[in-house]
């Protein structure tokens, strides 16, 4: 689908899968998008100028025309630009409500297990050489729809204290995420964790407080069992949790010392445990066994390809990967739009089309549109 035809062609229909879209004007005069009536005359025609800048990937000068050509608005580029860093709370704001809306649309299904991935991914703008801004989400796992994100400078890490869980809820995540803050923040919210370790970056302790060596428990795994310990973090208050290891295949454990290697060379030199370790995935929960086995755990955390996938997706078809603004504030337009518009269309393909003749919801007795997944 042609991102810019649905923008001239079916906007009312895309603008009536946001929730919010009875309380447009409100909430644009809330956040100042919209402070004085003059040129850019409603809240809708400002959304849908920055989604033709952010998700469209127009410049300033070519959203001006086309607005002028769509009869949406008569404004300058310059215009525009004052506009648009006025209201990138807004987006924000309508982004975050429209992750609350499927995060609803989540909990309606029931999957066998409660399972949050996340993950963050890297932006550079154009013709920038690092990076400027990170984007970090969360997936739910059964409907494999966004439920979360949050878009930071390059200073803002992996954190997983950066997300709100709900009890039974597993929130999955790679390594980077594994710090004691983190997944204290998990359990304290009546959820637990999945993440997988290295043998270095969360110091581990014995039921009777002495020094886990993760290694030397790497090496009692057996060929293809897994295996699993009865461990606690130090310094934490947490119950004690459950440290989970299998053995790479060869060929496996053979392609990742290849990357240990190459990272040596690059680097100059790389420690020889974490060669070793490199041939093992080591898992760490909270989750008891009544919940999640060891193979369910494995097998929960091999679903993490997904939000990758997303990321691949999302960098691939919008564009993520290369931003044109330097301007912070244009920036979270342009990813908010980009974001905002993914989820739009997605729902206007896929929860829709395809299962009516007519393309879009009809509200139900005055009330706001509902979707058949509500029924």
């Amino acid at each position: 689908m042609h991102d810019q035809l649905v923008l001239e062609d079916d906007w009312a229909y895309l603008l009536s899968f946001l929730a919010v879209r009875g309380n447009l004007e409100r909430s644009a005069a809330e956040f100042g998008a919209i402070r004085r009536v003059r040129e850019i005359a409603s809240a809708s025609s400002l959304l849908r100028l920055m989604m033709a800048y952010g998700f469209c990937g127009m410049s300033l000068r070519r959203t001006a025309a086309w607005a002028a050509e769509a009869g949406v608005a008569n404004i300058s580029d310059v215009s525009l630009l004052d506009r648009f860093r006025n209201g990138s709370e807004w987006i924000r704001h309508l982004l975050a409500s429209k992750l609350a809306d499927h995060a609803a649309l989540a909990e309606l299904s029931v999957p066998r297990l409660n399972a949050r991935l996340i993950d963050a991914t890297s932006i550079t703008r154009v013709g920038g050489r690092g990076i400027d801004w990170r984007l970090h989400l969360t997936m739910n796992l059964a409907s494999l729809k966004i439920d979360d994100l949050a878009i930071t400078d390059v200073s803002g890490g992996e954190r997983l204290t950066r997300f709100t869980f709900h009890p039974g809820e597993i929130a999955v995540a790679d390594a980077g995420y594994a710090h004691r803050e983190g997944v204290e923040s998990v359990v304290r919210q009546g959820a637990d964790f999945l993440v997988r370790l290295n043998w270095s970056n969360l110091p581990l302790v014995t039921l009777d407080k002495q020094p886990v060596d993760i290694l030397e428990y790497c090496r009692r795994v057996e060929e293809t069992t897994p295996s699993e310990f009865t461990v606690r973090i130090k310094g934490s208050n947490l119950p004690p949790v459950r440290l989970l290891i299998v053995r790479k295949t060869k060929a496996a454990a053979e392609e990742s010392r290849r990357r240990k290697e190459k990272e040596r060379n690059k680097k100059g030199t790389v420690d020889l445990r974490t060669l070793e370790a490199s041939e093992y995935v080591i898992l760490l929960t909270s989750a008891p066994a009544a919940k999640l086995t060891v193979e369910q755990a494995f097998e929960l955390y091999r679903f993490r390809w997904q939000i990758e996938m997303t990321f691949k997706r999302l960098k691939s078809i919008l564009n993520l990967d290369q931003l044109p603004a330097k301007n912070a504030a244009l920036a979270q337009v342009i990813l908010s739009a980009k974001l905002l518009g993914a989820l739009l269309v997605d729902d206007y393909t896929e929860r829709y089309v395809s299962f009516s003749p007519w393309g879009y919801p009809i509200p139900v007795d005055n009330t706001p549109a509902v979707s058949l997944a509500h029924r």
